[in-house]
């Protein structure tokens, strides 16, 4: 049975498709570990469904679905899903680029991941105690010389700063773009990053509020998260992509956590257009918890 249209909402600012969380990297401060549960597991599902439950997707040129994870190129089908996808929607990538490039340049046409932005198409992640900076640019040159639009992002991580300007100086002078993003989470027991709602991270006191984000947050079985909290923590997701009877709708959900938000949701950060000032959650109504309430709520 084919699955009707779903029109992405104009409000909305991002369409995150997690691929898997799987991931060949081990970063000791990965923001995807973030109250995850130790025994989590989001089991993945085939590119047939995946391309099933996306070509649902009406968007817009300037709101493209992001492929990511964990690392996306782990999915088995993560080469043909980008090419399944309809030509009409656009798409990004996340990825640390650790995977056959030379493999992806030929199965892959530089145009479908190349859109009018303010940031690169295909955006690559660099951790310094885990990566290596030359084979990492020379993945990326060989994307960039192919015609694709690629970029490198580091984490301004208080033990890695250094490595990271190093490695954003090199990447300058080889033609790459480079920027440092703000590190998110905690190390040696202070939580870092700038967040509209200090309060909502890291307080052992959970508070009841209602909180809406304009996010399209899908999980590596097709579930639709309300955040990316609950989507890492493995709680109670809104719907899935792949049930016909699925709305998506822009509107404030209550939740029975606040304190225990994801960074990524309540940072302060830029969006889509490079406008800095943005946070993804509007919270409001914030109440104590009355009773024992379940943290999925």
């Amino acid at each position: 049975m084919s699955l009707s249209r779903l029109v992405v909402p104009a409000a909305y600012n991002y369409i995150a498709c997690f691929l898997t969380l799987d991931c060949n990297l081990n970063c000791n401060y990965c923001i995807n570990s973030f109250g995850r549960k130790k025994n989590f597991f989001a089991g993945n599902i085939s590119g047939e469904k995946w391309v099933k439950a996306l070509n649902r997707l009406i968007s817009r040129p300037d709101l493209p679905i992001t492929l990511q994870g964990g690392e996306p190129s782990l999915h088995s089908d993560f080469i043909w899903v980008i090419n399944q996808l309809r030509p009409d929607l656009p798409i990004d990538i996340l990825t640390n680029l650790c995977f056959d490039v030379d493999n992806f340049i030929a199965k892959v046409n530089s145009s479908r991941l190349r859109r009018k932005a303010p940031y690169a198409s295909i955006r690559a992640s660099y951790h310094p105690p885990y990566m290596n900076l030359e084979k990492l640019i020379d993945s990326a040159l060989k994307l960039k010389k192919a015609g694709f639009s690629v970029g490198i992002y580091g984490l301004r991580h208080p033990e890695f700063e250094k490595q990271n300007l190093f490695a954003q100086k090199k990447c300058l002078s080889s033609g790459i773009d480079f920027r440092i993003k703000d590190f998110l989470g905690k190390f040696k027991g202070k939580i870092y990053g700038k967040f509209k709602y200090p309060e909502s991270i890291g307080s052992k006191i959970k508070k009841s509020c209602l909180c809406r984000i304009p996010e399209l947050i899908i999980g590596p079985d097709c579930s639709v998260y309300k955040c990316h909290r609950d989507l890492y923590g493995g709680y109670w997701p809104i719907g899935n992509l792949l049930d016909n009877s699925f709305k998506i709708e822009n509107k404030f959900r209550k939740c029975f956590s606040f304190g225990d938000c994801n960074p990524c949701d309540v940072k302060i950060k830029t969006n889509r257009f490079e406008a800095y000032g943005y946070c993804s959650a509007e919270i409001k109504d914030i109440k104590e918890n009355k009773g024992n309430k379940a943290v999925e709520g």
